[in-house]
């Protein structure tokens, strides 16, 4: 089972990866707002990476209800630690 560092550091090289940006950094309150090339589109790229990368099923309502990367990072925790 991942830690929280893990988990981050994980979700940060899927967020550059989709974001085509080596540099960029999470922290818990970045939202959609922050990263210019956050469309819907890309959103949905984003979500599936994350899906493959950790082995886990997102559904739609989950997602939805995430306010920012903070609140993604505590769902792959959860569903990480229920596969475990």
């Amino acid at each position: 089972m991942p830690d929280r560092e893990q988990v981050i550091q994980k979700l940060t090289g899927i967020f550059q990866d989709t974001f085509d940006d080596p540099g960029l950094e999470l922290f818990d309150a970045m939202t959609a707002a922050d990263i210019d090339d956050w469309d819907s589109l890309q959103h949905i790229v984003l979500v599936l990476a994350i899906e493959r990368r950790f082995a886990v099923k997102l559904n739609p309502a989950e997602v939805g209800k995430l306010a920012n990367v903070g609140k993604m990072i505590d769902l792959l925790l959860a569903k990480t630690a229920a596969k475990a």
